[in-house]
């Protein structure tokens, strides 16, 4: 005991000074640490900008990881603070790497993946197609149909020159019993094996359909 009471003043500045060393390299060389900083990691959408008008932009990449670093205690950054942005500016037909910008608050960031993308960018065009009536269904026995009337009957398909499309239709079901059908129909641009193809902008959005389903008449 006596051993342990001698000199205790001096050995509990030791392991104070310990403590204090021990703290200083734990905190003061970790820069984050030191500064009260941590790093906040985003996922934000990425979208082209200054876009000319005729034009459209094919890209993969539509997500950018960004890591940013915030103060110690602060709120965090929300993900609509912080804008992934191609900036498209003066660009026409063509295959191009653009970097991602981001239009963000002062924060520092840290990262951001990807730090770029390669897109495609073709010119619109406009294609008159007629459109056609697509029977969804099977016709039931005993019933035909007496009348068939598209209005307007032409739709105007605005799509990227390399769309290959094989036409516009409207869907129409198919009744079980005679009725007759008068109704706004969304015309859809389609491909060569009838799927929708959604890039195309058709016009006009609704068609007028009429149609009328009668009994068959026995011969």
């Amino acid at each position: 005991m006596d051993l342990l009471r001698k000199n205790f003043g001096l050995k509990l500045l030791a392991v104070a000074l310990a403590i204090v060393g021990w703290a200083y390299f734990r905190f003061a060389t970790n820069p984050l640490l030191a500064s009260g900083q941590v790093d906040q990691q985003l996922s934000v959408p990425i979208v082209s900008v200054n876009l000319p008008s005729g034009y459209v932009a094919h890209f993969t990449d539509r997500e950018a990881l960004v890591t940013v670093a915030t103060k110690r205690g602060e709120p965090g950054i929300k993900p609509e603070e912080i804008k992934a942005v191609l900036d498209l500016s003066n660009k026409g037909e063509g295959i191009y790497n653009v970097p991602v910008q981001l239009v963000a608050p002062e924060v520092a960031v840290q990262s951001l993946s990807p730090a770029s993308v390669t897109l495609t960018i073709e010119r619109l065009e406009d294609r008159a197609f007629p459109i056609v009536v697509h029977y969804m269904g099977s016709l039931s026995r005993g019933i035909v149909v007496n009348l068939v009337r598209v209005r307007p009957s032409v739709a105007t398909v605005r799509v990227a020159s390399s769309a290959q499309i094989s036409g516009v239709h409207v869907d129409v079901e198919l009744p079980s019993e005679p009725k007759a059908i008068d109704e706004m129909v969304r015309p859809i641009a389609v491909d060569a094996s009838g799927g929708e193809i959604t890039s195309a902008s058709v016009s006009p959005d609704l068609v007028r359909v009429q149609m009328r389903f009668v009994p068959a008449v026995a011969k």
